[in-house]
């Protein structure tokens, strides 16, 4: 897009500015982040084991994969300011419910409607490709993604100070205020940007058999799914490792939790500077082998008896970098794949990513135990980097064997 269009902060008869893109794509990271140092304190408060309150994890994560099947379909039919706005409302009531809570039961089930702000995340990326080309929008979704990055960098630190001086419930009012800004902001800056479909909504549901037969979207959405896939194990399995492994407190778990987000930015920063020139393939396997990189030389370490926290959170950055790399731009071939159905690509994509997540997150919470340490997570991340590496393998192989036909 050559001419890109005029954009003026707070005037929805615009495309939406880019600030707004960055807070509605890092909300989702906010919601997932920045209460996970606090999950011991809340499991005393709760009466619970680490192991139960550890489910609020991969149960917001299912919730958040099954809601992105029918976000996408639902925005592309009804638009995507409606549905975010709608989201957020949701979000904003979980919220208060998440507060006042009186058994770990009711706080649970509160936590699993939270997940309504995945609307934030998907539609945020289906508002850049209604505007870009495919290139265009691996670059865009970069500065997107590298700006938001910042906040898994700070969030889980903010939410172990609040947890330390105020309680954990702070956390929650603190999602609360940022939640009703997030709204009044969408309200004031997000216009329409999707062209209306002329489907119905049972029709846009039909429209999934043409995504799932195509071999590239699947392998950009599986290399997305298991590159990211170690991100989320990493977030079922960090908080413990951080506090019965090693034995931080609630603040220094939340600062050297953030250490992904260092090399998340840095990898999104790189992806908006080459995405044109390099491509997105390219910039997927170099991600893969990244993230592969960091767990087999992290397992390494601990086989050798250097396992630390400084070293397994410091080469959790190398995890990060590569799904700076990878996530811009495999959401942008998934996207690309069938142009017409973005919202609807974002939502599968999107709801495999996070299922995906969950799951593994999930057998992370199963396998850790303080007689095994560290080592089942590290296990789990180095497998599901080595299967991104094949997956993006399988995108190269189709297109060698469509160009020779």
């Amino acid at each position: 897009m050559e001419n890109k269009p005029t954009i003026r902060f707070m005037d929805r008869k615009t495309p939406p500015h880019i600030f707004t893109l960055i807070v509605l794509a890092g909300m989702s990271a906010i919601v997932m982040n920045m209460f996970l140092p606090s999950l011991p304190q809340m499991a005393q408060y709760f009466g619970v084991s680490n192991g139960v309150i550890a489910l609020s994890v991969p149960l917001f994560l299912i919730v958040s994969a099954v809601l992105q099947i029918f976000i996408g379909p639902v925005s592309d039919r009804f638009g995507r300011r409606p549905v975010i706005l709608s989201g957020i409302a949701v979000f904003l009531l979980a919220t208060i419910g998440c507060i006042y809570s009186p058994s770990i039961s009711m706080f649970l089930f509160f936590r699993m409607v939270q997940a309504a702000i995945a609307v934030c995340m998907v539609l945020s990326r289906a508002i850049i490709r209604d505007s870009f080309d495919q290139e265009q929008s691996a670059s865009m979704l970069a500065y997107v993604t590298m700006g938001m990055a910042i906040v898994p960098m700070i969030s889980p630190a903010i939410g172990g100070i609040l947890d330390e001086f105020f309680g954990w419930h702070a956390i929650f009012w603190a999602f609360l205020v940022i939640g009703a800004a997030l709204f009044a902001l969408v309200w004031r800056d997000l216009g329409e940007t999707a062209k209306p479909s002329g489907l119905t909504l049972s029709e846009q549901f039909r429209e999934y058999p043409e995504l799932l037969k195509s071999k590239r979207f699947w392998g950009y959405c599986l290399a997305s799914a298991f590159s990211s896939g170690a991100f989320f194990a990493y977030l079922g399995g960090g908080p413990f490792v951080g506090s019965d492994v090693f034995g931080l407190s609630p603040k220094w778990v939340g600062i050297f939790f953030g250490a992904p987000a260092v090399g998340y930015f840095v990898g999104n920063w790189y992806t908006g500077r080459n995405a044109r020139r390099l491509g997105v393939n390219k910039l997927i396997l170099w991600g893969a082998i990244a993230v592969t990189a960091g767990t087999v030389l992290m397992l390494i370490l601990f086989l050798v008896g250097l396992g630390s926290a400084v070293t397994f959170f410091g080469l959790m950055t190398f995890v990060g970098l590569g799904n700076g790399m990878v996530i811009p731009n495999a959401t942008a071939g998934m996207l690309s794949v069938r142009p017409h159905l973005a919202g609807t690509a974002s939502g599968l994509g999107g709801a495999i990513m996070i299922g995906g997540g969950a799951g593994l997150a999930s057998l992370a919470v199963f396998l850790l135990k303080p007689e095994t340490g560290a080592y089942p997570l590290i296990l789990i991340m180095m497998f599901t980097s080595i299967s991104a590496v094949l997956a993006i393998l399988s995108v190269y192989r189709r297109e060698a064997r469509l160009a020779k036909d």
